[in-house]
């Protein structure tokens, strides 16, 4: 009897260990599958984005928290799926649309790069004709750049460092002026730091409104100190600085500046009636100028007249010098006119005799091929 007992009780034994090694396995696949499903449907979420994003360089947990921090609240799964599907692309990326699945999101991110146009900003000009550029070559309405512009700029020009730009299509109007103008201010904020080892901006955008008519007014960059020590020289004896440059801002920056045009600017860039320095800066400015209007040259000059080449300034301490140098100049430039009208009326002489020659021959050349016909 024992023996049969036991071995009754190893079956029974034998069925409930397999009986729960099945339910464990069932557990798994059902926990699994429950995962699953879940994973599933959190990928399904709808997650709402800008249509063209900003990517920065790095590991993929770098942009997964520079995500986070513009509020796009990725988690480890994201994370993980992202490393799964690739490696995120830096740079712009255009996602073509503005709400998207968290899978398409993700893959995108991967896969996505945007079209790039380059929009240049050249030193000396003003931000009017920069957002025209941006607004032809992106296609993006310059009454909406205008808007974004006075939203976020800090002055009314200058507050965009001069250089070549990468933009995306797709990108909207403000999104483009935030971007030119923090990535400008970085800037600003790193040369101060570097020179005064602070960043005040009111104190800094001081030294970008000289530094603006120094880059409106300066021949070279070899110049520009010689042109700061000028403004800074009238400024100390409370003289106007009477600078055409000044009243090249904004829409009137490829405008030759008149007497009529003095006479008639009533704002504060009309150096010629006021006697300080604008409260804005004139134009986009390179660092050659900010660096000069901060470390002006010593000198005693007061004055500066364009030479006849037109590819320097002839500086000078007194009027009196001044305007023997105006006087000289003038006088180059009415020789030089002379020289040039006598060189217009040869030239003339000689293109009206030649051509007249050139009928004669014709001429001749008709009445020889008239007499070989007869």
């Amino acid at each position: 009897m024992i023996p049969y007992i036991k071995e009754k009780t190893n079956t029974a034994t034998k069925k409930i260990k397999n009986s729960s090694k099945k339910i464990i396995v069932f557990n798994i696949i059902e926990l699994f599958l429950i995962f699953v499903i879940c994973v599933l449907f959190y990928l399904t979420l709808n997650i709402n984005t800008k249509r063209v994003l900003y990517i920065p360089k790095g590991s993929t947990n770098s942009i997964i928290t520079y995500l986070n921090k513009n509020n796009y609240d990725l988690n480890i799964i994201d994370k993980v799926l992202v490393k799964s599907l690739g490696y995120p692309q830096s740079g712009w990326i255009d996602l073509k649309a503005t709400r998207l699945k968290k899978y398409d999101f993700l893959y995108k991110l991967t896969r996505s790069k945007a079209a790039i146009r380059n929009v240049t900003l050249i030193p000396g000009e003003t931000y009017y004709f920069f957002l025209k550029q941006i607004s032809k070559k992106l296609n993006i309405p310059l009454k909406e750049l205008f808007i974004s512009y006075s939203k976020y700029a800090y002055k009314l020009d200058g507050n965009i460092i001069p250089q070549t730009y990468s933009l995306p299509l797709g990108m909207k109007s403000n999104d483009i002026i935030k971007h030119l103008i923090n990535y400008s201010d970085k800037q600003y904020k790193k040369n101060a730091i570097k020179i005064f080892g602070t960043y005040d901006k009111k104190a800094w955008y001081r030294f970008l409104i000289i530094a603006s008519i120094i880059q409106k007014e300066a021949a070279s960059k070899e110049e520009m100190p010689t042109v700061a020590s000028v403004i800074y020289n009238r400024i100390q004896k409370g003289m106007k600085l009477q600078m055409d440059g000044t009243l090249n801002y904004g829409k009137y920056s490829h405008v030759k500046v008149t007497s009529k045009m003095i006479r008639n600017d009533k704002t504060d860039y009309n150096t010629y009636k006021t006697n300080s320095i604008p409260s804005n800066p004139v134009c986009a400015v390179e660092f050659t100028a900010i660096k000069s209007a901060i470390f002006p040259k010593k000198t005693s000059y007061l004055y500066f007249m364009k030479s006849v080449e037109g590819n320097k300034h002839i500086f000078t301490s007194n009027y009196k010098s001044h305007a023997r140098v105006i006087k000289k100049v003038q006088r180059s430039k009415r020789f030089k006119k002379q020289i040039n009208n006598k060189k217009q009326v040869k030239q003339k002489k000689y293109y009206k005799k030649l051509h007249k020659t050139s009928n004669e021959r014709k001429k001749s050349t008709v009445k020889n091929l008239w007499k070989n016909i007869n």
